[in-house]
């Protein structure tokens, strides 16, 4: 099994025509250093041993007509020359190796009888006498290199056949591990979300005479949860049945063109939280594939959410999108708020703003959001640069153009 390893490597097609120059020059070495100089060569001879040198690297290229044609000079170099023919047959018996490992069997066989006539044609003198040793040598030139051309075929193929079922095991392993996350998203991620959907329905009902402020935000709470259930029972949808990704029909939140308008509600969402934001936003994005335009949104979603979360409602925060020769620059910040952040470092107060740092510096590295928002950039190409911008904090990424490709 690794002799057969080994000689597959040595056929790989990646070094063909380092294999043939090499096969090449040995056969000229052989014309220099002749172990039997007492036989002279003809300019017929060297005329075939020329021709048979030069056909040799056209193995790769064409397999079928270098093998003819090589077979061809074979067989006038043993009918019409002086000197044992050693270098065409050599190079027609390599040639049939080559067309062997690249062509259909019937070519095979093609290749093969024309090699058996030019043997037939080099070696007919010494029938019907030396009929043992004739036999021995059409074993030696036409079966040996149908053999080893075989094996070695053979020996690709399982290779190949190996990697497809790996292939479709990963194939079966991702899909049902798939449809585990599908059933915990409904089960789980879905229920609830319906149910808090349902019981803010039923607040908007129940108080309807309250103050208008509170139905406003009992209105866009619904909407939101509306809004992610639909967008959760998709992506569901999609998880349960991954062949609808693989046509372009799967999941796709936003339609093309549509996300200018997208990043402009994600940012009036922020500033109902209580955000101020100053959004800059260029229009070309909307020529944007869907892949790279679906991380933008995301990006800016969870940026404006995690200014909302560390730095709270009184901060201020900068949201830019900008397009340069195909590439997406997207940036969000903000100026640290001011205010007390629920998950700072211990000891904070006179420095709160330090602490604030501290703790978004560790999440960078262990929380979920940013980690979740530096996979999706580096997916596509770019680096998320997260870090403190003075007193608040920013993110910062360039998705490069044709990233998903």
């Amino acid at each position: 099994m690794v002799v057969t390893r080994s000689v597959s490597r040595l056929f790989d097609d990646r070094y063909a025509w380092l294999r043939l120059t090499l096969l090449c020059l040995s056969g000229v070495g052989y014309l220099l250093l002749r172990p039997h100089p007492t036989d002279p060569y003809t300019p017929a001879d060297w005329l075939f041993a020329a021709a048979a040198l030069t056909l040799g690297p056209f193995g790769v290229r064409w397999p079928l007509v270098t093998a003819l044609a090589s077979a061809l000079v074979f067989g006038l170099a043993g009918w019409f020359g002086q000197a044992e023919p050693v270098v065409p047959q050599v190079g027609a018996t390599w040639a049939v190796v080559e067309l062997t490992l690249r062509v259909p069997t019937r070519q095979v066989a093609v290749g093969a009888a024309a090699l058996l006539a030019a043997y037939l044609a080099d070696s007919h003198e010494a029938l019907p006498a030396g009929l043992p040793t004739w036999l021995y040598g059409i074993a030696v030139t036409v079966g040996v290199p149908l053999l080893l051309g075989l094996n070695i075929r053979a020996s690709r193929q399982l290779a190949g056949q190996a990697e497809q079922r790996v292939a479709v095991e990963a194939r079966a392993a991702r899909t049902s591990e798939r449809a585990a996350i599908a059933r915990e998203l409904h089960d789980l991620v879905a229920h609830h979300v319906a149910s808090m959907v349902l019981r803010v329905g039923v607040a908007r009902h129940v108080l309807s005479d309250t103050d208008p402020r509170v139905r406003e935000v009992f209105d866009d709470l619904h909407t939101s949860g509306s809004a992610a259930l639909a967008d959760l029972r998709r992506l569901v949808t999609v998880l349960r049945n991954p062949a609808l990704v693989g046509d372009g029909s799967g999941y796709v939140p936003i339609e093309p063109g549509a996300l200018p308008e997208a990043l402009a509600e994600a940012v009036d969402r922020a500033v109902k939280t209580g955000l101020t934001v100053d959004a800059t936003i260029d229009p070309e994005v909307a020529t944007l594939d869907t892949v790279r335009g679906l991380a933008v949104l995301r990006l800016t979603q969870e940026g404006l959410a995690n200014v909302a979360r560390h730095a709270g409602p009184a901060a201020r925060a900068r949201v830019c999108v900008r397009m340069r020769d195909g590439a997406v620059h997207w940036e969000v910040s903000d100026d640290g708020g001011g205010g007390t952040v629920t998950d700072a470092a211990p000891g904070r107060g006179s420095d709160g703003g330090a602490s604030r740092r501290i703790s978004r510096r560790a999440e960078t590295g262990s929380g979920h959001g940013l980690t979740g928002m530096r996979e999706r950039v580096e997916l596509l190409g770019g680096t998320l640069v997260a870090g403190p911008d003075g007193p608040g904090w920013r993110l910062r990424t360039v998705l490069p153009a044709g990233a998903d490709r």
